[in-house]
This record gives structure tokens, sequence and C-alpha cells, in this order.
């Protein structure tokens, strides 16, 4: 019958064949194969003309290019009277980047697509484990996961990764790991699983790249990291509290009366980032991070939005937001980023066909006022309107110091020291430093101190209302000595 029959050769011992595949290969004249590199290639029948592509993958630039290739062959091939047998190491449709392409083009052309099914990699493997693969096993790429900054899979359920074919790979994929995953989680490399060759090495992860078994037949198998540790259980475990067998407190929980949590969490992240204490960073964007996933959570019960309507909102505002790294525009430097940023942002509030409004509308009036003085200035620098050098802002705290001198009302003196705060910040600005932050770090300081000359006081029997200047300036000058 003309047109393609996409046959597999089963994970890699010939007696894995299965009887469909077997009595295929025992009738064919001629088969092409994807790669000779496979067990079972050794024990087809003599009497078959056997073709190959591995000449492509020398020549080849990419996979990509070379399976293209294979493609628009096996496609041409089937157009023959004969057609054309195509078979690949394991199942046709599991691991295989050719097969379900090759198949839907020729069902677009009206060509005959037959499949002849097969053990694939996976079935052995799992044997190899002694895994059920059921409930939460996840499969992923090696070539993808390597490309990878992060993981995209959860690492609260297991994985298998498939086609580790090098070190190379290994070491990519090990890399992309680590960055979720400890060094020393146990983890299992199978090497030609269901084979006589077959090897299972349990190691930690950082040495999968060292190992000499290596090959076209590899796996890695990844056990959970444990539970709690992705985005999805914890957004499984917000729900719990919302639901009718949930936390009472939750369930009576509005956008409204999660408002104050939501800024209570804010300063406490703050705070945790100015002391430096990672623990307490950690501890503290978790919390951020559940005044969030509940406000979602609400909204999702009353069918406004889902946590991931949020979540893809802003992958895609950011990948808009940044053609510069995942497109072709180019940009000069930080300010070239920013100035771009605005154009983006105002096209986005004309595609949306929403109410014109100035740069400065957007910044939150809920700010602190430092923060929203700096916030301002940024915005205007974007477009040009800040001095050309930082003398022109030093000139100008001089001359708002000059101004308060001459002040003659209360409300001139607020209005000159308002002033003053604000060149203040722009100075900060031009010296790439955050006046929020700046003003909050003095202000641990002061207390910090402060708190030294109380306790100073208190070892001498004496309360600092009893003290004079000297004494406690003496003892100021002490904290200061010891930091």
């Amino acid at each position: 019958m003309p047109g393609i029959i996409l046959l597999g050769l089963g994970p890699g011992d010939p007696n894995q064949l299965t009887r469909e595949a077997w009595d295929v290969l025992s009738s064919a004249d001629e088969i092409y194969l994807r790669t000779r590199q496979h067990p079972t290639v050794g024990g087809l029948p003599s009497s078959i003309k056997i073709h190959s592509f591995d000449d492509l993958y020398e020549d080849g630039e990419s996979f990509d290019e070379v399976y293209a290739a294979i493609t628009q062959k096996i496609l041409e091939l089937g157009r023959r009277d004969e057609g054309v047998i195509y078979a690949v190491p394991g199942h046709p449709f599991v691991a295989e980047s050719t097969c379900p392409e090759i198949a839907r083009l020729a069902r677009d052309e009206g060509l005959v697509v037959r499949v002849v099914d097969a053990l694939s990699f996976l079935e052995p493997t799992f044997s190899a484990l002694g895994l059920d693969p059921y409930p939460r096993l996840t499969l992923f790429d090696a070539l993808t996961l390597g490309q990878s900054h992060v993981p995209a899979f959860a690492p609260d359920s297991p994985v298998l990764i498939a086609q580790i074919y090098s070190r190379v790979v290994a070491s990519e994929v090990k890399s992309t790991l680590t960055e979720i995953y400890p060094d020393e989680h146990r983890v299992q490399l199978i090497h030609a699983a269901g084979t006589k060759n077959q090897i299972i090495e349990d190691i930690p992860l950082y040495e999968i790249d060292r190992s000499e078994h290596i090959g076209l037949l590899t796996s890695l198998y990844v056990p959970s990291l444990g539970e709690g540790t992705s985005f999805e259980s914890f957004q499984e475990i917000v729900a719990h509290l919302r639901a009718p067998d949930g936390c009472p407190w939750d369930k009576e929980q509005t956008h409204e009366s999660l408002r104050k949590h939501l800024l209570e969490e804010s300063y406490e992240a703050i705070a945790a980032i100015d002391s430096g204490d990672f623990d307490s960073m950690c501890e503290e964007f978790g919390d951020l991070l559940l005044q969030i996933m509940l406000n979602s959570q609400i909204a999702n019960e009353e069918g406004e939005f889902t946590v991931n309507d949020v979540v893809k909102g802003v992958y895609d505002k950011i990948v808009r937001r940044h053609p510069h790294v995942f497109g072709d525009i180019k940009v000069d430097g930080v300010d070239g980023v920013l100035q771009n940023w605005e154009k983006l942002k105002q096209k986005e509030r004309k595609d949306k066909k929403q109410e014109e409004k100035g740069m400065l509308d957007g910044v939150p009036l809920s700010l602190p006022a430092l923060s929203q003085a700096q916030e301002y200035q940024d915005r205007a620098a974007r477009v040009g309107f800040d001095w050309p050098e930082i003398d022109g802002v030093l000139d100008k705290v001089r001359e708002e110091i000059e101004e308060i001198k001459r002040a003659e009302t209360d409300f001139e003196l607020a209005d000159e020291i308002g002033d003053l705060f604000f060149v203040l910040v722009n100075l900060a600005r031009w010296k790439k430093i955050d006046a929020e932050s700046a003003l909050r770090g003095t202000n641990m300081k002061f207390k910090r101190r402060f708190g030294y000359v109380e306790q100073g006081a208190k070892k001498q029997g004496r309360s600092l209302s009893d003290m004079k200047l000297e004494e406690m300036d003496a003892l100021w000058d002490e904290a200061k000595k010891r930091e």
C-alpha cells in the first residue's frame, strides 16, 4: 500500500520488537532509519536494504535542521508508488520529533500513514526503576531543559528526563537543575533500559556529567524535591484555606480586608531587605506571596480572574516590554531601556484605548513620599527633563538651603523644606541611590546608636533625662566606634 509506514524499533533489544513490526520488516525490501545507532538494528532481517540519515547529523548545524531535512525526504519517498518504511528507535510518537511532523504533513497531502506501534524507552525504564509513573511523573526533554535557566516543571513531582546522550548534555541539564535542587539530591541515571547492557547509577545530582556510561540510551530520573516545593502546591493549599472545610478566618476575607495585610507584609519584606538577614527575607517574601495568592483566589471564586491570569499577564508584559532581550530591538544601556519602556507603555495605553494620562499619573499616591518623589523624577528624566550635569543638582541643593534661611512664615518654611527634600532625592537618584532605602538605613542606624546610649545610661543607674548632652554625645561616639 503506497504511503508512509512509521515503525518503532523498540527500546533496544531485538526480542522486544512487536509481532506487527517483525512481520512488516520481514516482508520489506528496504527501510529508512533515522539512525543506525540503535541496538535493535543489528537484529533486523539480513535481507533488508538499510538506508540511514546519520550523515545529516554530521553535516547539519542543528537538530531542527536535521529533522526538517529527514521529514522532507520521507515525504518525498512516501509519494512513490511503493511508498516508504521509516523506522525510529523506541515508539514513533514518544520522544521522537520527526514522526509526528511527518504524519501531520503527510495527512495534509492525502498520503496514507500507517503507524506500527512499539515499546518506547519508558516501559523498560519504569521496570528498571520499579516505578509506577502514576499519579504525578513528569516527562521532560534534556535538550529543552539544558537550554533553560530554571526547570520548567514542578519540583514536588518526580521527573524523567530523556535523551541525555552525552556528557555535555548532562552538564547542561545539571546546571539547570541545580538552580532548584541541591547538589546532593539523589538521582538515578538509567542506561540502555530493557537491554542486556542495562545499568542504573544512584548518584548525587552534581555527579551526573561524570558518568562513563552516558550514551544514546541514557535517561535521568529525578525524585521529588519534597511536598510543598512548587507554586502549584502552594496554590492548592491557599484554595483549601478558602474551601468550605477551610479556615474560618481565611474564608471571611475580602480584597478590602486584606489590603492592610498586603501593606504590612510589603513593609516587613522591605525591613528584611534592609536588615540583610536572608532567612528573614525568605520568610517575608513568602508572607507577601501569600497575600497575592489569597487575593487571586478570592478573584477566582468571584469569577474575575485566576492566579494563572496574573502570571500570564505579567509574563506577557515582561516579554513585550523587553524586546531588546526577547526580540531584535537594540537599545543603548539602561537609559535606552527606560526610554523605550516609556514608549512601549504609551503604545499599550493607546492600544487599550485608555484615557490619555500624564507620565506621572501612574505613580501610586499611597507610595512613601521619598519613593514617590524619586519615581516622579525617574519618569521625567526618561524624556530628558533633567539637569545635564550633577552640578546643577548640587547648585539647587545650596539654593534651597538659602531659601529655607529666608523663609518668614511657617507655610513658607514647610514649602522650602519640602523643596529641599525633593532636590535631595534628585541628588540620590543621580548617585544611583534609592532615597527611601537610604533614609530607612539612617533611621535604623540612629535607632541602633540611640539604643546604645540608653543602655549606657542604664548601666550607670541613670535615666537619659538626668544626663547632660555632652555625656550622651560621649556614649554616641562610643556607639559609632563600636560599629
